[in-house]
């Protein structure tokens, strides 16, 4: 009887990881790379000693009256909102600059993930900062505004306003930091494109009187998010009752990111573009 000759398996092929699957193991490793080494919890502890700064100032005034103290809570959440996007446009610009300058984007690029991937995984590590930075903000906010009703609307607009905000700025820094030559220019114009939108925001009352400063505040991404929480809070207005002001920043929200993510398909060792 013949002898039945064993036929070897045929080798399995690794299944590829799918760009959902890539997305979320990117997130962790950047998360883990922020948090774990030092560098989140170091933006946090300052952020925590800017708060209780400007907390103590405002607490400490004994005469404010009830119409000033919405106008404390108004400029305590701002103020969150402004630096907690600072801390989202500092991680986000040094995303793929740094990693070039580090000699580290290399390795990074020979992984499987698709490169869109490693966008979408470093930009969810930029937004972590902010909710990071809301979270140590609501006590501050609660503590300020326990005696005028505030803190309820206050978080559910502070939270609305600064994660569409966030999401913008990291739309930005990772636009400027794929297609930077260094990391510091990176930081650099982010930092400026930053301080540009804040502007707008800063100009004295009757320069936006006008159908122009209007116009200007309106669609400025920054400037608008910043004028709905104050007239949420200091006018007592509803939710929806400034829904309006909302829409240039969730377009930005949505579009910056999505221009990222195009750019990020194109990500290489070289800020030009190529394989």
């Amino acid at each position: 009887m013949a002898e039945r000759t064993a036929v070897a398996d045929p080798p399995t092929l690794a299944t590829p990881p799918t760009a959902t699957r890539s997305a979320v193991a990117v997130a962790e490793q950047e998360l883990r790379d922020l948090w774990l080494s030092g560098r989140g919890v170091a933006m946090m502890l300052a952020f925590t000693v800017l708060m209780s700064v400007i907390t103590y100032l405002v607490a400490s005034n004994q005469e404010l009256n009830f119409l000033e103290q919405r106008e404390a809570v108004s400029l305590t959440l701002q103020v969150a909102v402004a630096v907690g996007g600072l801390l989202v446009v500092l991680v986000a610009a040094d995303a793929v600059s740094g990693e070039r300058e580090r000699g580290t984007l290399e390795s990074l690029l020979l992984t499987p993930s698709p490169r869109r991937s490693i966008i979408v995984g470093k930009g969810v590590a930029a937004v972590s900062l902010w909710l990071g930075a809301f979270a140590l903000a609501v006590p501050y906010i609660w503590w300020i505004g326990r005696d005028v009703g505030t803190f309820g609307t206050a978080v559910a607009g502070g939270l609305l306003v600064g994660t569409l905000l966030a999401l913008a700025l990291t739309g930005v820094g990772l636009l400027v930091t794929t297609f930077s030559q260094s990391n510091g220019l990176s930081l650099a114009l982010s930092f400026v494109v930053l301080l540009a939108l804040y502007a707008p925001h800063q100009m004295p009352a009757e320069a936006t009187r006008g159908w122009a400063g209007e116009l200007v505040q309106r669609l400025d991404p920054f400037s608008a998010g910043l004028l709905y929480l104050e007239r949420l809070i200091v006018n007592d207005h509803s939710l929806t009752q400034d829904a309006a002001l909302l829409v240039v920043p969730a377009l930005c929200a949505v579009v910056l990111p999505a221009l990222a993510l195009l750019a990020g398909g194109r990500l290489s060792l070289s800020p030009r573009g190529g394989s």
